[in-house]
């Protein structure tokens, strides 16, 4: 489950569906699988994960390059679709996590920030 801090409230839903559900009709169900798979095994082995520093800057030869090709070879497209499929993610998890934007240094993270939450507020 994904709660924002910001808000105060559980996300239920992706943000961007139409651009979301236009880049997931050119991605197969098993590419689609393979990259939850990898998120999943990557985000039970943290508690804090900022969605643009999980899948590397080179996406060729892993389970994200499809991605980039979904979206017509497009990094930036790719990396919208990459947070959206994390933030979808994030919402159908039974752990609860917070989310938001952080910075880093002074300068402004470009990705969400997810974080467990082991005392999360009640769900409605």
């Amino acid at each position: 489950m994904l709660y924002s801090i910001e808000a105060g409230k559980y996300i239920k839903s992706v943000p961007h569906e139409k651009e979301y559900q236009k880049w997931r009709k050119k991605l197969s169900d098993d590419d689609y699988q393979k990259v939850i798979n990898e998120l999943n095994n990557r985000i039970d082995g943290s508690d804090i994960n900022t969605s643009s520093w999980i899948p590397g800057s080179h996406w060729e030869g892993t389970v994200y390059e499809p991605l980039f090709k979904a979206c017509n070879c497009n990094v930036t497209q790719s990396g919208l679709f990459f947070g959206l499929i994390l933030f979808e993610l994030m919402i159908e998890r039974k752990d609860v996590w917070g989310f938001g934007r952080y910075e880093k240094g002074g300068i402004p993270i470009k990705g969400i920030t997810y974080f467990l939450l082991n005392n999360p507020p009640a769900h409605p």
